[in-house]
């Protein structure tokens, strides 16, 4: 099921929450367009494929997908990038870190002159006049990881910073109790152990404090809308210990058989 999270007749953003058949952990995957014109957000693996692409259609022909963007490389989220370079002229965007790794992904030479780079700072990204940010949060969790801001709907697609461990219902839900959702819907565990450390959270969160969200949403579960709830989600995750934060000697021990 498609959820439109915000349509003014000429900039669209949808997110996909129930495409995952089979096995895999829930994924949610998102399309922003402008004037026609798409960008795919984390358009997932082999699952979500075919789904995603009748679905897309609802909103923008796949011929006019300009862009699509990979937070990180993790299966997930960008394993069914082969088929996207097939059937459109659509460019990749994927940190400069992760360039070379991408076309394991793919069939031999179906990258070249396909993919732009994103630096580690980010880059402002033009989408048929309508501009989008991307911004760093590297190390949340892996190093070469971004995030994309919409300025116009003022909707944050935080890839798995707000991750949570729910079924597709559920994840096409709006987050109404904090509490509850962080410590019975996997939200808690899930950062602790994916997420690097709360250096990484901590710059994160002074970084986008900085921006004008309404609305945070996940690439896993159900999402955050509202400035008291998304204020409520960056107090607890700038203070977040997680990562190499929770090691110790007993988590690097060898087994005696």
């Amino acid at each position: 099921m498609a959820v439109v999270l915000f349509d003014d007749g000429v900039h669209k953003c949808v997110a996909f929450t129930d495409l995952v058949a089979g096995e895999g952990v829930q994924a949610n995957q998102f399309a922003i367009s402008h004037q026609g014109e798409g960008v795919l957000l984390d358009p997932g693996g082999n699952l979500t494929y075919k789904h995603l692409l009748a679905e897309i259609s609802d909103y923008f022909l796949p011929s006019k997908t300009r862009y699509i963007f990979a937070s990180h490389p993790d299966p997930d989220i960008i394993a069914s990038v082969n088929g996207w370079l097939l059937i459109t002229d659509a460019q990749v965007l994927i940190a400069q870190e992760w360039e070379r790794f991408l076309p394991h992904f793919c069939l031999k030479g179906a990258t070249v002159g396909r993919l732009k780079t994103i630096p580690p700072q980010g880059m402002c990204l033009d989408l048929n006049g309508g501009e989008l940010q991307i911004i760093p949060a590297h190390f949340l969790h892996p190093v070469g990881n971004l995030h994309i801001y919409d300025p116009i709907s003022k909707i944050l697609v935080s890839g798995d910073v707000g991750a949570s461990l729910v079924d597709a219902e559920e994840a096409a839900q709006i987050v109404s109790d904090f509490n509850h959702h962080l410590h019975n819907n996997g939200m808690l565990g899930f950062h602790q152990r994916y997420m690097s450390g709360n250096k990484a959270c901590r710059y994160w969160v002074n970084m986008v404090r900085h921006l004008d969200i309404e609305w945070i949403v996940p690439q896993h579960g159900a999402s955050f809308k509202g400035k008291e709830m998304v204020n409520q989600f960056l107090d607890w995750f700038e203070n977040l210990a997680c990562g190499i934060d929770l090691l110790s000697q007993d988590d690097f021990r060898l087994l005696h058989g």
